[in-house]
C-alpha cells in the first residue's frame, strides 16, 4: 500500500493521521473496537478537559521524569495550540478558575464528530474492527471482519493507547507483540487511579462525600485538590497527582487546614470549648466539614488534648493505606514504549518506519488537561515525523 497506516482510532492516532493527510499522504486508519474515540467519549463524560491554561514550564512540570524527552512535542503543540485545534473544529471554550479549560458543551461527541467530518473530507479511509496482531518481516499483520491481511506500508503509526480500561480498547495486548519482536516495554502501572483504604463501619455514612479544602502529600509530592470517599477508599483529581508516590507504597498524609499555619491553628484550638464536644468544637474554630471530621476520627482516635498535639495532626493526619486500585480501574496507566528505544521522531530505532504515540509511550501526567494535551501532541509529532519520512521517500514509480 502507498501512504501511511495509522493503528488506534483515539487522541493520538487521530491526530496523527491529521498530520499525515495535511501533509497530502493518503491514510488508512484502522481501529479494533467498532467506533472510534471511545475513551475520548468517556472522559466527556464528566466534562472534557482540553488542556490546561497555565505557563508552559508549570505545564511542562506535570509530566515528571518524562517531562525532557517530550518537551519538544509540548513546544509543538503547548495549551493554547491545543485551544486554537479545538475552535477550529467549532468548539467555543471556556476556561475554569483553576484553568481548566472545557468546551462549552462540556462532552466529547461534538468535537470528535467535527473532527472526524474533517478528517472524511480530507480522504482518509476508515475501518473498524481491524486489529493488528504483530509483524511479519516487513509485513504488518491486521484481523478483520474479511479475514486476515498483510499490509506493507512505508510507514506506520502505532496509537494503540495503554492498558486501562481496556473495554475502551486499550487493552495493552500490543506489549506482547513488542515482547516477541524483541522490543523494550516498560512493565505497566496504575496511575490516576483511586487508593484503597478499609474504611471502618462508622464511615459509612460519609461515602460519596467530597474532601475539599485539603491537601494531600505523599512521598515529595503534594496536590490541592478535591477527593471523595468512597465504599472502596479515596478518589478523585485531587488525589491523582500523588499516584507515582502512593505507586511506590509512599504513605498518605493529609492537611486538613493547608491556609491555616501550624501556629496559628494551635492558637484557635486553645479556645475554651465549654460543654461542646470536640467535633462541633473543630468544626466552629477550623470550620471542618463533617466528612474531615470523620476522616480525623477514623484514622487518630483517640485525640489527643494539647492544642499543639492536635494542630500537628491536622496539619498532617496519617491515612493508612492498600495502594492504588487495579490498572484496569485506572485512568491512565505509567510504563509503555521508552523513550530510548525511540529517535527523536518517535520512530522504533529497530524498526525504522514504525512510529509509537500517545499512552503507548513511557510518560504519566495527572488529570486536568494533561493526558489529552500529552496524547494530541505526540500523535501530531509522530504524524509529522511519518509525513517528513514519506516526502523524503515516496514509492516507487510503476
Amino acid at each position: 500500500m502507498n501512504g501511511a497506516l495509522v493503528i488506534g482510532g483515539g487522541p493520538a492516532g487521530l491526530m496523527a493521521a491529521d498530520a499525515l493527510l495535511s501533509a497530502g499522504h493518503p491514510v488508512v486508519l484502522a481501529e479494533a473496537r467498532p467506533s472510534l474515540g471511545r475513551k475520548l467519549l468517556m472522559a466527556g463524560k464528566s466534562g472534557l478537559n482540553l488542556t490546561k491554561s497555565e505557563g508552559f514550564p508549570a505545564f511542562l512540570s506535570n509530566y515528571g521524569p518524562a517531562a525532557a524527552a517530550l518537551r519538544p512535542m509540548l513546544s509543538a503543540f503547548p495549551p493554547e495550540e491545543v485551544m486554537h485545534w479545538a475552535e477550529g473544529l467549532g468548539q467555543t471554550l471556556f476556561t475554569g478558575s483553576t484553568g481548566r479549560v472545557f468546551p462549552h458543551g462540556m462532552k466529547a461527541s461534538p468535537l470528535l464528530r467535527a473532527w472526524l467530518a474533517r478528517l472524511d473530507g480530507m480522504g482518509l479511509q476508515r475501518h473498524t474492527r481491524w486489529r493488528w496482531t504483530g509483524w511479519d518481516g516487513e509485513a504488518v499483520l491486521m484481523d478483520t471482519p474479511g479475514g486476515a491481511l498483510r499490509l506493507t506500508p512505508p510507514v506506520t503509526v502505532l496509537a494503540l493507547g495503554g492498558a486501562s480500561w481496556a473495554r475502551l480498547g486499550s487493552d495493552g495486548q500490543w506489549a506482547e507483540i513488542f515482547a516477541r519482536a524483541g522490543l523494550p516495554v516498560t512493565p505497566f502501572a496504575p496511575a490516576n487511579a483511586g487508593l484503597c483504604v478499609q474504611w471502618s463501619t462508622h464511615m459509612k455514612p460519609q461515602f460519596g462525600a467530597p474532601l475539599k479544602g485539603v491537601a494531600f502529600h505523599a512521598g515529595d509530592l503534594v496536590s490541592r485538590g478535591e477527593a471523595v470517599i468512597s465504599a472502596r477508599g479515596l478518589e478523585g483529581g485531587g488525589l491523582y497527582p500523588l499516584s507515582p508516590a502512593l505507586r511506590e507504597g509512599a504513605p498518605l498524609a493529609i492537611d486538613l487546614c493547608p491556609d491555616i499555619d501550624l501556629a496559628t491553628l494551635s492558637k484557635r484550638l486553645s479556645r475554651p470549648r465549654g460543654k461542646q464536644s470536640l467535633s462541633n468544637h473543630l468544626r466552629k474554630v477550623v470550620n471542618l466539614s463533617a466528612a474531615t471530621r470523620a476522616l480525623l476520627m477514623e484514622c487518630a482516635r483517640p485525640l489527643p488534648d494539647q492544642p499543639a498535639a492536635l494542630a500537628a495532626l491536622l496539619k498532617a493526619l496519617p491515612v493508612p493505606h492498600a495502594g492504588l486500585r487495579p490498572m484496569d480501574e485506572a485512568i491512565s496507566v505509567a510504563g509503555g514504549v521508552p523513550f530510548s528505544a525511540l529517535d527523536q521522531g518517535l520512530m522504533l530505532r529497530e524498526r525504522p518506519g514504525t512510529f509509537v504515540a500517545g499512552e503507548m509511550l513511557d510518560w504519566e501526567a495527572p488529570t486536568g488537561g494533561y493526558l489529552l494535551t500529552g496524547c494530541l501532541a505526540t500523535g501530531l509529532w509522530a504524524g509529522r515525523a511519518a509525513a517528513a519520512r514519506l516526502a523524503a521517500c515516496p514509492p516507487p514509480g510503476p
